[in-house]
């Protein structure tokens, strides 16, 4: 197929083609998710098992081992490792690089299932945790309270975490560092001894009284309700209103022997801000939402529920990882549109018609619209990797152009009409255009298959620059020859130039006469020297 002849003929179609195609790519561009690296989702999973008592020998002996035996048969893993603590199980399943972690945590949950009857009783259930890149948290916000301090982790809890909780693309929302409620029971044990009573007896009590119990059910026509009886603790006088014995036919209340306070947990680690105590709030997102979409509409909703705190009660953010990210992705992406001018300064400032440098310089934009349909069609996100991909490639697009501009403009300058040298010109550099882009491709896109960590970072900057550097000779073949038939002109003699830019020409002119004129001197004497330049080029090759 002569592809340069069909868009010259075709210029309309040709135009309507690119047309269509750069308005997909500014809809994808305007939707694409922002955020600092790609989904990277690390290749371990946690099994975290707790047994309360029981030492670290104990915990290694009874848990730990026969977690680790019944794991080392999941499929694609890697390495194994273990920590054994007081009360306290850890093991780590680490798998190879692109593992599927789905499949595999249910491959885990499977085999569990087994190994649980061989745990102790006393033993918790096996719980699995993985990370990713997603369970960085977005925003994280410091709250202080003076007379609501008492209490203030129930409170933003309620008003603050459950509401952000139901926003599109926000996952967990914790509350962490506040105080905590303690109903303390101080016993007596000079009274103790005089009942005849024990700590584990007064334990045993509290614990069957504090139960909610179901006594059945009843039956409405169609509707059945379940029947249940609040047993638990409302407030601390209950606490103290439980009869923990009889004495001669009278009954013993736990406040006859023991002091009931309704106090703060102990605490080991103390949060302040700004000279006062507070909680710490962290907004975590969805796997797969825009970090800086969910900050912006945390961050939007927080006002109208501040209004719902008391007014001792104050926000103070702390960190925001889409202002790292915006301003990151800002920078990278000035640094490409920079690239991008620089580009069209140096075609402008060597080729010196700024209708070639028109015709070369719309081959940047149009790779890089199509680069934003594939990053749209795949789910990628604008990121740096991403963005630094663009920017290698974007002085790379222009070069299959340039080339095919250049013999386009040489049968121009030669005589020939514009329409049959666009044609004519295009396709005798087309081949070794074709053959130069492919070269370049067959370096990138191997990084498309690269394993490991490498695999994960570069997997996107082999395609995409692929991408691109297909897209720029598929412009180079048709969009340039269109165009230079269309904005060129027949030369039937040497034009004259006025003016500065006519003299700016004449100077530049002699410059490259003189450039053209060195390198024919240079290329003569390596001919005459052919042996010299050989080994010349050895000793250089070696060296380096």
């Amino acid at each position: 197929m002569n592809l340069p002849k069909l868009f010259v003929d075709k210029p309309i179609t040709t135009i309507m083609v690119f047309m269509g195609i750069l308005s997909i790519g500014l809809v994808s561009m305007m939707k694409l998710p922002i955020d600092l690296f790609p989904d990277i989702e690390n290749p371990v999973i946690s099994v975290i098992t707790q047994y309360p008592g029981a030492s670290a020998k104990d915990v290694e002996t009874n848990v730990t081992k026969k977690i680790e035996s019944s794991l080392s048969t999941v499929n694609k893993l890697d390495e194994i490792t273990s920590t054994s603590i007081d009360n306290v199980s850890v093991i780590q399943c680490k798998f190879k690089w692109g593992t599927d972690l789905d499949e595999a945590a249910n491959d885990i949950r499977n085999l569990l299932e087994l190994a649980k009857r061989d745990l102790p009783d006393d033993a918790d259930t096996p719980i699995l945790f993985k990370f990713g890149s997603n369970m960085f948290p977005v925003l994280i916000y410091g709250v202080t309270a003076t007379e609501s301090y008492n209490g203030l982790d129930k409170l933003i809890e309620k008003k603050l975490a459950d509401p952000l909780k139901r926003l599109p693309g926000v996952g967990t929302v914790m509350v962490m560092g506040g105080p905590i409620r303690q109903v303390r029971v101080e016993i007596d044990p000079m009274r103790l001894e005089a009942y005849h009573l024990s700590i584990d007896q007064i334990a045993g009590i509290l614990a069957a009284e504090n139960l909610t119990m179901p006594v059945g059910d009843i039956k409405m026509g169609r509707l059945d309700y379940n029947l249940r009886v609040p047993g638990e603790f409302s407030n601390p006088q209950q606490v103290g209103d439980v009869v923990v014995a009889h004495q001669r036919g009278r009954p013993v209340y736990l406040r006859d022997i023991a002091t009931v306070q309704d106090t703060l947990k102990e605490r080991t680690i103390d949060t302040r801000m700004l000279g006062g105590k507070g909680v710490i709030l962290i907004v975590m997102k969805q796997s797969g939402a825009n970090t800086v979409d969910v900050a912006n509409l945390v961050q939007k909703r927080l006002p109208a529920l501040q209004n719902s705190l008391p007014r001792d009660v104050e926000l103070h953010l702390i960190m925001d990882s889409s202002e790292f990210i915006v301003n990151s992705i800002r920078n990278l992406a000035e640094a490409v549109l920079f690239g991008g001018l620089f580009v069209v300064l140096v075609i402008l400032i060597f080729l010196r018609e700024w209708r070639a440098t028109i015709v070369v310089a719309l081959t940047i934009p149009f790779s890089l619209i199509v680069a934003f349909i594939y990053l749209f069609i795949t789910g990628d996100t604008i990121n740096i990797i991403t963005l630094s991909s663009l920017s290698i490639a974007v002085g790379m697009v222009v070069d299959d152009s340039i080339v095919i501009l250049e013999n386009i403009t040489r049968h121009i300058e030669g005589g020939a009409r514009p329409r049959e040298a666009a044609i004519f010109g295009s396709n005798e550099v087309g081949l070794a255009v074709v053959a130069s882009t492919l070269s370049i491709v067959a370096v990138f896109l191997p990084l498309a298959f690269l394993s490991g960590i490498a695999g994960v970072f570069f997997h996107i900057l082999g395609l995409l620059v692929t991408v691109m550097i297909v897209t720029s000779l598929f412009a180079a073949l048709s969009l340039v020859p269109m165009l230079s038939s269309k904005l060129f002109r027949r030369r039937t003699g040497k034009k004259e130039r006025r003016g500065t830019l006519g003299k700016m020409y004449q100077t530049s002119e002699k410059w490259f006469i003189a450039l053209e004129n060195g390198y024919q001197n240079v290329l003569k004497w390596a001919l005459r020297h052919r042996k010299t330049v050989v080994v010349g080029a050895l000793i250089i090759f070696v060296g380096s």
